[in-house]
Formats: structure tokens, sequence, C-alpha cells
């Protein structure tokens, strides 16, 4: 049986935090509810990360299921730290709601 989805803003579901971490930024994002977790957990994969974020090129996954989160590490998005990046963002402070303003398709029952 396939899933009705809704095209929403994947913050619609999904909060995030990000930040530097000296040419890394590092991105977490995380759900409310075990089956919303399920579905990001699926869904938000390095490959769609690197689809959502086109600017991440090198990207390591981690899961923490205990706390439905998943990790992002960006490797290299902030080259040699924030002092001589080049980025409007160079902190990644807003790297996390970036990715939320991206618009996906959301499975209906988790609205």
């Amino acid at each position: 049986m396939s899933r009705v989805c809704r095209k929403r803003p994947l913050g619609t579901i999904v909060g995030a935090r990000s930040g530097d971490k000296g040419g890394d930024a590092n991105l977490g994002v995380w759900v409310r509810g075990d089956e919303a977790f399920a579905w990001l957990n699926g869904f938000l994969t390095t490959e769609k990360l690197r689809e959502l974020l086109p600017e991440a090129t090198e990207v390591s996954r981690y899961e923490l299921p205990n706390l439905r989160a998943l990790n992002f590490v960006l490797h290299g998005l902030l080259g040699d730290g924030v002092a001589s990046s080049t980025r409007f963002d160079p902190q990644a402070k807003a790297l996390g709601e970036w990715l939320r303003s991206r618009e996906v398709e959301i499975p209906e029952e988790l609205l």
C-alpha cells in the first residue's frame, strides 16, 4: 500500500540545530514520534541530504534512534574554518533552517 504524501517544508515535522566544527558543519535533525523517526531515518540519507543541500559534497551520517535523531557532518563545507570561510553563514548556524525550508513529500499521516 502506498502512502499519500503532501509537499511541505521538511521543517513541518523536523527540528534542526547546526553549527561549525572547524572547517566542517555539524547538522542535527530530530522528530517527535517513532513513526516520524522511522520515516526520517529511511528518507534522509546522505544522498538525499546532498540533493537538498547541493553545497554539501562529503557527508557522514550518524543515527541516534533513542533521541529520534540523525546527525550529519558536512566535511569541508566551511573551508579552513570560520575565519577563512567565504560563505554567507560562515558558522553554519542557519544550515539547519535552510534544510528545514526545503520542500519534500511528507506522508500525510505525519503532518
